[in-house]
């Protein structure tokens, strides 16, 4: 998550609150050793209610706005609105059942977290892939923790679990500061842009709210994705999760794997493909998982969309988005063109199109707000459910392979944060506030009818 917010708001942004991120990591990182330690002999003074209320507080919130999430966004916002709730649930239910429950929850989760880290690492061989088989194989050592009940016997693992939750968030702050510290520009992205670039509409109008998305007459960034099964040119087997992110397998046994590409009015296009056909049948797909030099093929960039769309068919889903950087997506395209290299798992469509939007989104958050992006922007930022939705697919991707159907759902989340949405719970709250001022009108509009219908009636009989 501590890559994102120094994506979206750039480095200029956090270099000056970088001491303050310090310290408020400190305090984290202390925090959860105190909690941690508290919790090992047995004997409470964590205020677990006050949590566990809170869990379900945010539990419920993030059910009842879920289904404004799109795609893999709502499965993820169901799945911590339900985890939450169950937690907040069992931990107000008390006794040793419930907590051993959540105990046998969040070793599973660790558990299953850990083991895909692992077999996802070990198969697909990426750089620095040791270091992510190592964190696996130490969440697989955190589950067994939870699944043991020494030493509290189970009655600490809320404690444990926010302590070490406490201790994580208070190393990734310090990491952040650390780099926002150090860094003249976000890693990774090409830093010869332009230094007299046209400003945004976004800048020169500070809107920073957007009701949606661009309508189809505004000047907007897009992600095209074409989905294994929706580019599949026969019908697809149905296979659930596995041929939304994966690959879709038609009726022939023939393996789509999808494709993805990146359109900016000013003319670029990032749409990487191997320049002949890989050979994808079923048998021979898992050795081409493996994200060494082997296994890489001459690419080609295709010159546009409309040939492409022509060449090939229309892309599935389109993502757009309206406030980006033109010039440093110019400059990073400038120098990603130069090497032609595809690799199905590590440099393919997907992770092309995926860099391309993280460089054209570097700092476009804290260039919306301009001078007013201060710690609620900050602040905002951290309580958008899409950035914890977004840093779990660009994990997944980064931890195993970049496929269309997660670029798809990191373009949507990115969006949401690029052209910042109204919050879910404002919004709803809003909503009801008119609806309830509705109802009150109308039912005073009924009043005054029927002391008119009353007074008429008197008057009548009085005449009479």
């Amino acid at each position: 998550m501590g890559n994102l917010v120094l994506l979206l708001l750039g480095v200029d942004s956090l270099k000056h609150r970088a001491r303050a991120l310090v310290v408020i990591g400190a305090i984290f990182l202390l925090a959860g050793v105190v909690l941690v330690i508290d919790a090992l002999d047995n004997a409470l003074y964590f205020p677990i209610n006050f949590f566990a209320v809170l869990f379900v507080i945010d539990g419920v919130a993030t059910l009842i706005i879920a289904q404004s999430g799109v795609g893999g966004q709502r499965v993820l916002r169901y799945a911590k609105g339900g985890f939450m709730l169950v937690a907040g649930i069992l931990i107000l239910a008390g006794h040793h059942h419930g907590h051993f429950v959540l105990s046998m929850i969040f070793g599973l989760l660790f558990l299953v977290d850990g083991l895909m880290q692992c077999i996802a690492s070990y198969v697909v061989r990426y750089e620095r892939w040791r270091y992510v088989f190592a964190s696996g194989v130490a969440e697989v050592f955190l589950a067994i923790f939870f699944f043991q009940p020494y030493p509290t016997h189970y009655a600490g693992t809320v404690p444990y679990f926010l302590g070490l939750f406490l201790i994580f968030s208070g190393l990734k702050l310090l990491s952040l500061a650390r780099r926002a510290q150090r860094l003249e520009s976000n890693p990774g992205l090409t830093t010869n842009a332009h230094p007299d670039f046209m400003p945004t509409r976004a800048d020169t109008t500070r809107q920073t709210v957007f009701d949606g998305p661009p309508q189809a007459s505004e000047h907007a960034l897009t992600v095209h994705v074409w989905t294994p099964s929706g580019s599949a040119k026969k019908e697809t087997r149905n296979y659930p999760l596995v041929d939304r992110y994966i690959a879709a397998v038609d009726i022939n046994g023939v393996v789509s794997t999808g494709h993805a590409a990146l359109e900016a009015p000013e003319g670029i296009y990032v749409s990487l493909y191997p320049a002949a056909e890989i050979d994808r049948s079923p048998e021979q797909f898992g050795t081409l998982l493996r994200a060494t030099a082997e296994n890489n093929v001459p690419g080609v960039f295709q010159p546009d969309y409309p040939t492409e769309s022509k060449t090939w068919c229309p892309s599935t889903v389109q993502v757009r988005i309206r406030n980006y950087d033109a010039a440093k997506l110019q400059a990073f395209w400038n120098e990603y063109r130069e090497n032609t290299t595809y690799n199905l798992t590590h440099r393919n469509c997907s992770s092309s199109v995926s860099a391309a939007l993280e460089a054209a989104l570097d700092g476009v958050v804290g260039r919306l707000h301009g001078p007013n992006a201060g710690w609620n922007v900050l602040l905002r930022l951290l309580l958008t459910p899409e950035l914890w939705v977004a840093s779990q697919i660009r994990k997944r991707a980064l931890t195993m392979a970049w496929t269309p159907g997660l670029t798809l759902d990191y373009a949507r989340a990115l969006s949401m944060l690029a052209d910042p949405r109204p919050f879910g719970w404002w919004k709803m709250s809003q909503a009801a506030i008119r609806q309830i001022s509705e109802l009150r009108a109308g039912w005073r509009k009924q009043d005054r009818q029927a002391v008119s219908r009353n007074t008429q009636v008197e008057s009548a009989q009085e005449t009479q």
